[in-house]
């Protein structure tokens, strides 16, 4: 594994997922709070499914039919963290 993705695996947050979340949207992070609908927030298919590809490479193995049920970064980041945890339990040794 190299560098870089030991990096990215560390910085997926909460934190790091609005800051993503608010660069597509061409928002600041502040704006994008953990309740709002990221729909009504501008958000579509096409960004989300971008986000979801970039999550997955960061060790997240998120599927877009999870998050779409209900769009908004508390949501987001519980589904995130269920699988960040599947993988972290895998990757550990027996």
């Amino acid at each position: 594994m190299s560098a870089n993705t030991q990096t990215t695996h560390a910085a997926l947050n909460l934190d790091s997922m609005r800051a993503d979340i608010a660069r597509v949207l061409h928002e600041e992070p502040d704006e994008i709070g953990d309740h709002d609908s990221l729909i009504d927030l501008g958000l579509d298919s096409i960004r989300a499914m971008a986000l979801v590809t970039q999550w997955r490479a960061a060790g997240a193995d998120l599927q877009f039919s999870e998050l779409a049920e209900t769009p908004t970064l508390a949501h987001w980041w519980h589904v995130a963290e269920q699988a960040l945890a599947r993988a972290a339990k895998g990757s550990s040794p027996a």
